[in-house]
C-alpha cells in the first residue's frame, strides 16, 4: 500500500524502499532513475562503497552516515530492479543475509562452541567452502568477483589457494621470490623486453607483494591507500614550499625537488619522534 515517504513517523526503510518504488514509477516516476538498469548502476553501487570505507579511514564519523545511507540506496536499487524483472525483491535480500548469518554463526544461534575469533575464521571459511560445494563449485578459486580491485582480487586467489596448503609458512621464501620477481623486471627493462612482457613481469611482482603483505596480515589495498595518503601530503608541502622559494615548483628541477621532499620526511620523522617520546 502506498503512502508518503515525506511522513518521518514511518520507518526509515519503509520510506526509502516508497522513495525508490516511486523513482522508478513506470509513469510517475524520474526520468533518470527510469532508464537505469542492473550495469549502469554497478559502477555506482562500487563507488559508494569505497566513500564508505573513505570516511571510515578519516574517522569522519558525521560523513560515515551519510555514506552509509548512500550505500544502503544501491542495494534498495538493485533490489527494486529485480522485482520489477520478477526476479526477488528487498526483502527476500533481508531474509537471505539473515539466514546466511544465522547458519554461519552455530556458535551464537546454536550449540556449537568458538574458542576464539581465529576458530571462528576457520569455522566461517569451511562453511563458505561447503556452501560453494553444494552449488557445485569444483575448484576452491570459483565465486571470486572479477570486479573486485586487483590488490583485494590477488590476496583472496592466495588466501583461497591456502587453503589447500599451497602456501608458503612463513615470510622469508616470500621475500626471495619478490627478489626474483624484481630480477626478473631489471632483465627484461635491460632486454629492451616489449610492453606486454615487461607489463606481465611486473604483475608477477606485485602478485607477489601482495603474498608478502597477506602473510603479514597486511591489508594490501589499505597499506597502498595509506602511501598514497602519505605521498600526496608530503607533495603539497613540497609544493607549497617550491612556490615560497620560487613561485613555480616546474621551474626548481629535480635535485633541489628532491631536497625538497628529503627535508619534508626528515620533520615528519622528527616530529613523530617527538610525539613517541611524549607519549602522544
Amino acid at each position: 500500500m502506498s503512502f508518503d515517504p515525506r511522513d518521518r513517523s514511518r520507518p526509515g526503510i519503509e520510506r526509502l524502499l516508497e522513495v525508490m518504488r516511486r523513482l522508478r514509477d513506470p509513469e510517475k516516476g524520474c526520468p533518470w532513475d527510469k532508464e537505469q538498469t542492473f550495469a549502469t548502476i554497478a559502477p555506482y553501487t562500487i563507488e559508494e562503497a569505497y566513500e564508505v570505507a573513505d570516511a571510515i579511514r578519516r574517522e569522519d564519523w558525521g560523513e560515515l552516515e551519510g555514506e552509509l545511507g548512500d550505500l544502503l540506496l544501491q542495494v534498495v536499487y538493485h533490489a527494486q530492479m529485480a522485482q520489477e524483472a520478477g526476479l526477488f525483491d528487498f526483502d527476500a535480500v533481508a531474509h537471505g543475509i539473515v539466514d546466511k548469518m544465522i547458519r554461519r554463526h552455530p556458535h551464537v544461534f546454536g550449540e556449537a562452541r568458538i574458542e576464539d575469533a581465529a576458530a571462528q575464521r576457520r569455522a566461517w571459511e569451511e562453511a563458505k567452502a561447503a556452501e560453494r560445494a553444494a552449488k557445485g563449485e569444483g575448484s576452491v578459486l570459483d565465486g571470486v568477483p572479477l570486479a573486485l580491485p586487483a590488490l583485494a582480487r590477488a590476496e583472496e586467489l592466495q588466501r583461497r589457494a591456502a587453503r589447500i596448503g599451497f602456501d608458503w609458512p612463513e615470510a622469508a621464501p616470500i621475500l626471495d621470490k619478490i627478489d626474483e620477481e624484481l630480477r626478473e623486471l631489471r632483465a627484461s627493462l635491460h632486454a629492451r623486453e616489449e610492453r606486454a612482457r615487461l607489463a606481465e613481469e611486473l604483475g608477477d611482482l606485485l602478485f607477489a607483494v601482495v603474498n608478502l603483505a597477506r602473510r603479514l596480515e597486511i591489508d594490501a589495498e589499505a597499506a597502498l591507500a595509506d602511501a598514497n595518503a602519505k605521498f600526496e601530503r608530503r607533495f603539497r608541502a613540497l609544493e607549497a614550499r617550491a612556490r615560497a622559494n620560487s613561485g613555480d615548483p616546474a621551474r626548481l628541477g629535480l635535485d633541489a625537488l628532491d631536497a625538497l621532499w628529503e627535508a619534508i620526511k626528515r620533520e615528519e620523522r622528527d616530529r613523530e619522534s617527538q610525539s613517541s617520546a611524549r607519549g602522544l
